[in-house]
């Protein structure tokens, strides 16, 4: 787990020094505080020269592209794993950020095949595959998660990769003369370019909380998952889908029982517990990381696997009992760290300098404070997430009676009478109303917030995934989770364990994991527990078997945070008077009247108004850390 960043120039433009490189890579030193390597390529001529990261070195050979990489030693500590790596025979340079887990079981065969190691990375393995197999061959090889940047002087072409579901972030900026590309938005900024808000794409992020690849910031992206861009020494920049979740589950695919489910998903668990430091498991209490943690607790020696989990004062936000089941179940260390309001607040800036975009969910804080304190025990850890979008954990997912849809349909006219028409057109459509189900607030909260705000606008892409997917009612469901609801989390799983150096690993989304789970009924996700509906079953049972009944079948919770009590507390509420309220009037895109009557009385806010009211909060200190540079 990495960062690496870079820049190609075209229409005959170089570089002088790696002053810029070097610059973009200290804002994300956090992410790989162990070695740094930069790369100046030549296009034209195919010199590759390693250079100093520090500000003066004079690159001698002109390059129009440049590579630099911060590395998080994980897999080989030496200077043998150091990136970017070149395979100078064929002039070929890559950066990988990431982990590809299954990399050794090809290494016999690329050594048979004439290949010499140096060291023992999975970025040489990488490497290698590369020059023997060609870009499709070696992705359609590769299981882990990963933003790979490739040069191959062969054919003078720049390639970069995203994984399949988007683990692993890579941004892209380009321009008619340039593109820049980086693990993190901010490093954008030492290249002169201007953080603007793209204000069209505000009504889709005020109703759903993420954008689908795309950012807030005009003409910044991330690579769509399961893509790679080509970009040659002209400018020209293509897209290609290697992987498309939407094969998955096809006709011809076998179906598979309980058991042999499970031996996948053990299978994943076991492939991501190599590393050559300390590793844990992010230990919510939730099923999903619990069952990770369990499986996890098999394969190495007792007493070894150490957890991490974050708490609350509030008991009824608290999971600590079933924390507590799991670490004694399985003999576990256990870290536990709790979170209060004044901590809380004390980690919102630093949060979203990192998160880089308004901090959608609340509970990002919390993956910040967990990551934060585990940095002094632990550099991995194996987290639960995916299980939720990958096996119909949503109660969204659930069929509903017409009784509770019409109670819907009655808090919906209260809700959004404002613009009833509109809302009723989506709602009374089956696939409509499956997508606004994973929106948050509602018409009312939002056009008065922001009183421009657009239905149409916001749905738009929305459609247009929901066109792509196929299958059953069911696996349709869960695939548009996998696309659009999935990769903000993975992001946010991503940028708060990075911050403290932490390489975060997500077994439930190994590929063969995700390909198996489609194969899967629909008897053997969805159905009845204890006379409740529930989804996951297949995963809820096998939690059954390794903790219990109980544990396995309670209440969902999630990970939550109590936002109403957060909220009331004195430090909150000084800096809402002082500067975040006064702000927001100034900014001028959002209604002041609106949010400074909202927090009259806190205690008494409806919970589409604590959404709004967080959101607002977020929103105005990421405007001014990035749109106004302060």
């Amino acid at each position: 787990m990495c960062g690496l960043a870079g820049y190609y120039y075209f229409n005959g433009i170089s570089e002088t020094n790696s002053s810029l490189i070097s610059e973009m890579l200290v804002l994300q030193k956090h992410r790989g505080p162990d070695d740094s390597g930069v790369l100046g390529i030549n296009s034209a001529s195919n010199v590759l020269e390693e250079a100093s990261t520090g500000p003066h070195y004079q690159f001698s050979n002109n390059p129009d592209l440049v590579f630099g990489f911060n590395r998080l030693s994980i897999l080989d500590l030496s200077l043998n794993g150091h990136q970017p790596m070149v395979h100078e025979p064929s002039k070929v340079a890559l950066m990988l950020n990431g982990e590809v887990y299954n990399a050794f079981d090809y290494k016999d065969d690329l050594i048979h095949k004439g290949y010499r190691f140096k060291g023992k990375s999975d970025t040489e393995v990488v490497l290698y595959l590369y020059l023997e197999y060609g870009i499709e061959g070696m992705l359609g090889r590769l299981n882990g998660m990963f933003a790979i940047c490739i040069f191959d002087g062969r054919n003078q072409k720049l390639y970069l990769i995203r994984d399949r579901f988007g683990i692993k972030p890579l941004y892209v900026f380009s321009s008619s003369d340039k593109i820049f590309f980086s693990s993190e938005i901010k490093s954008f900024i030492p290249a002169g370019i201007k953080l603007e808000l793209n204000q069209t794409l505000l009504s889709e992020f005020l109703l759903f909380r993420n954008l689908i690849n795309r950012t807030l910031f005009k003409g910044i992206r991330n690579v769509e998952p399961g893509t790679f861009l080509t970009i040659d020494r002209t400018g020209n920049i293509n897209e290609t889908r290697y992987y498309d979740l939407c094969q998955e589950g096809n006709k011809d695919s076998q179906s598979i029982g309980a058991q042999e489910w499970k031996d996948y998903l053990s299978k994943a668990v076991k492939s991501q517990l190599i590393s050559d430091v300390k590793l844990g498991c992010q230990l919510s209490g939730g099923v999903d990381s619990s069952v990770v943690t369990a499986i996890s607790s098999n394969y190495l020696p007792k007493g070894f696997l150490e957890t991490v989990s974050v708490d609350f004062e509030t008991k009824a936000f608290s999971e600590k009992n079933y924390i507590d089941h799991v670490v004694n179940n399985y003999s576990l260390v256990s870290h536990q760290f709790t979170l209060n309001s004044e901590m809380y607040f004390g980690l919102i800036d630093s949060s979203i300098w990192h998160f880089e975009q308004p901090l959608n969910h609340p509970n990002t804080i919390g993956i910040k404070l967990l990551s934060k304190n585990a940095r002094e025990f632990l550099t991995v850890l194996l987290s639960g997430e995916g299980a939720d979008e990958l096996l119909g954990g949503y109660d969204r997912f659930l069929q509903r009676s017409f009784l509770e849809l019409s109670y819907d349909l009655f808090l919906g006219t209260k809700r959004n009478h404002r613009k009833f028409s509109k809302w009723l057109s989506i709602w009374s459509n089956a696939d409509g109303r499956y997508l606004l189900s994973s929106s948050f607030g509602s018409y009312n909260s939002l056009s008065q917030l922001y009183p421009i705000f657009s239905y149409d606008s916001a749905m738009e892409s929305r459609y247009e995934y929901w066109k792509r997917v196929t299958g059953s009612a069911s696996e349709k469901r869960r695939k548009y989770e996998l696309l659009t609801f999935l990769p903000d989390l993975l992001v946010r799983q991503d940028k708060m364990s990075m911050a403290h150096s932490i390489e975060n690993r997500v077994p439930f989304l190994d590929h063969e994991l995700v390909s198996a789970s489609f194969r899967l009924s629909d008897a053997q996700i969805f159905g009845k527990r204890n006379n409740q509906k529930s989804g996951k079953l297949i995963l809820k049972d096998y939690c059954s078997e390794l903790l219990g009944e109980e544990f396995a079948y309670r209440r969902k919770m999630g990970f939550s945070i109590p936002m109403r009590a957060f909220f009331t507390t004195a430090h909150f509420k000084e800096r809402w008077d002082s500067e975040l309220l006064p702000a927001i009037k100034s900014r001028g895109i959002f209604e002041f009247a609106a949010v400074q009557n909202w927090m009259q009385k806190p205690q008494s806010l409806t919970p589409d108004k604590i959404d709004a009211i967080w959101l607002m909060t977020g929103f105005e200190i990421w405007a001014r850390k990035f749109l106004d540079g302060k």
